[in-house]
């Protein structure tokens, strides 16, 4: 489950609110208790407000780490998604990780892991796909064959001994 996203701009909107009640000469208490706030909160914004004012309370922008791939690199890779596997010279028909990360470093030079392949696909919208039939060499009797001749020599069967 993931988290739910931060709403940067209301977080901005109380802050810029708590400028205001400070102008004003509220308390910091009445602050963080109006803006249901904590009151160290309020003090670091307090002094924010002092040094800079209204500018001092403005967001830090963007959390966490920036991601590699650009906005533009995004759009190649999903067009070369969409073009499939073997358009992009891969001889198979289903997208993997490993497969995608591939393509990743040719497209843009950037390497990932395969769990950072993953998050550039949930940017990308893509989620896990599973083959809607099954493959088109499978051959029923030789399965059902190997089933009864194959299977049922190599099984462990409660009576077998361990000598």
């Amino acid at each position: 489950m993931s988290k739910p996203k931060r709403d940067f701009s209301s977080l901005e909107a109380r802050r810029h609110q708590a400028a205001e009640l400070f102008a004003a000469e509220v308390s910091q208490a009445e602050v963080s208790r109006r803006l249901k706030v904590s009151r160290q909160s309020v003090s670091r914004w307090y002094k924010s407000w002092e040094r800079a004012g209204i500018k001092g309370m403005a967001g830090a922008g963007r959390a966490g780490r920036m991601p590699k791939v650009s906005e533009s690199a995004l759009g190649l890779i999903k067009e070369a998604l969409k073009n499939g596997p073997r358009a992009n010279g891969i001889a198979a028909d289903l997208w993997t990780l490993a497969r995608v990360r591939k393509l990743i470093k040719q497209l843009t030079g950037i390497s990932y892991g395969v769990s950072g392949v993953w998050y550039v696909m949930k940017r990308l919208n893509w989620s896990v796909q599973r083959p809607g039939r099954r493959a088109l060499q499978r051959d029923e009797q030789a399965i059902e064959r190997w089933r009864k001749q194959t299977w049922t020599a190599v099984k462990k069967t409660p009576d077998a001994s361990d000598d």
